[in-house]
């Protein structure tokens, strides 16, 4: 399973950025669970949010609850975090990540395929 991750760079606070991650290995994508991780300078790798092979299961980050929004394309094997009213403390590197399970587990060490992440910079 190969990740993908796109669409990250700069913004100015209050701004919004897409970030798409497209999934490839001639995996069955319906199957597994995604999920957006972020990890800024000398902090620990944190969930961000994450979405179940149907779409049905759906959870945030409290940080970022009523700002991003992430979705899926199964047709297409893409999941997009729509970044909205961004901040400073929204910088950092963003990783999307896969597994195989049923839910979007917020513990990282859950997820088994990691993409090469995405630089986000929001300045104010």
């Amino acid at each position: 399973v190969q990740l993908q991750a796109s669409g990250g760079g700069s913004a100015q606070a209050g701004d919004s950025l897409r970030l798409s991650c497209a999934v490839s290995g001639g995996v069955t994508f319906r199957w597994y669970t995604m999920a957006w991780f972020r990890q800024a300078p000398g902090k620990e790798r944190e969930f961000v949010g994450g979405i179940s092979g149907s779409g049905f299961n759906i959870d945030y980050a409290d940080s970022v609850k009523g700002r991003f929004t992430i979705s899926r394309d199964n047709a297409n094997g893409t999941v997009s975090l729509q970044m909205n009213s961004l901040k400073p403390e929204d910088t950092a590197v963003y990783y999307c990540a896969a597994d195989s399970g049923s839910y979007p587990w917020k513990q990282d060490n859950l997820y088994a395929y990691w993409g090469q992440g995405t630089q986000v910079t929001v300045s104010s």
